[in-house]
């Protein structure tokens, strides 16, 4: 375990990182013995510092939750991160990554927003199903403030999940219209299809990842609120961008969304 001097340290370091928009040595390089709740200390000191600064919790996420996001991030296990106010697009709005990001990959994903708190232990997929107002399309862009990518899962969970910025559609979905487990999901980058998913990729299902992150937030004394939206995780691999680039996600029974980045 890291001292609280350490940690607040690594928090200073990686608060500093996502404002000036550079990147830090990978953490466990330096601290071999981190642990992962000595990251997901450090994310919450980064989120203190955001709050500080005016920022306003807005949702959760978990990250790392299929197969081809943890081979290319080489992590083996899912975490979880905070969405706030500033991080949170409009549809229609191009998205600010050269403003905000420094490596930038998108992601496609189904945000679930909740109409009542979720507090685990406990959380079973019924409760999620209960508590769910609905489900959109999602971008969810994803950014490292650790050097290359080289990260491993205390590196991300402490740079609050590799949150950068996340964009949702506007139509609000019946969660109970849509089989979230076999759904599909398509993807195009500037016209190009790039990637395919299906609900199925992320631990199964969407619904078990909500599932898991609100037991594994109740560990932290941290609870699903409702108005929140929770991004359940990528149904496909992450995909570089760049400014000047378009993309467009479909999901069955959920419909579309475009991004435009600059």
């Amino acid at each position: 375990m890291a001292t609280q001097a350490a940690l607040d340290q690594y928090s200073d370091e990686l608060f500093s990182a996502l404002r000036a928009r550079r990147t830090v040595e990978p953490l466990t390089d330096r601290d071999p013995a981190l642990t992962q709740d000595d990251a997901y200390q450090i994310s919450l000191g980064i989120l203190r510092r955001r709050e500080a600064q005016g920022e306003k919790v807005v949702g959760k996420k978990i990250g790392a939750t299929s197969r081809a996001v943890q081979d290319m991030l080489k992590v083996n296990q899912p975490d979880f991160g905070f969405l706030t106010d500033r991080m949170q697009g409009r549809e229609g709005t191009p998205i600010p990554i050269s403003r905000e990001l420094i490596q930038p990959k998108a992601e496609g994903e189904i945000a679930f927003v909740l109409k009542r708190d979720l507090a685990g232990p406990g959380v079973t997929n019924a409760d999620v199903l209960a508590a769910t107002a609905g489900v959109k399309v999602c971008f969810e862009i994803v950014d490292s403030r650790v050097r290359d990518w080289k990260i491993k899962i205390q590196d991300t969970i402490a740079d609050n999940a590799s949150c950068g910025l996340f964009i949702a559609s506007d139509a609000l979905i019946d969660v109970h219209s849509v089989d979230l487990v076999t759904c599909g999901m398509v993807l195009w980058k500037n016209g190009e299809l790039v990637a395919t998913g299906a609900g199925a990729a992320a631990l199964g299902s969407p619904v078990n990842c909500v599932t898991w992150l609100a037991n594994a937030l109740g560990r932290h004394g941290v609870a699903l609120k409702a108005g929140e939206i929770i991004l359940s995780g990528s149904l496909v691999p992450l995909i570089p961008i760049a400014p000047g680039d378009k993309m467009e996600l479909a999901v069955g029974g959920l419909g579309r969304l475009h991004a435009e980045f600059v």
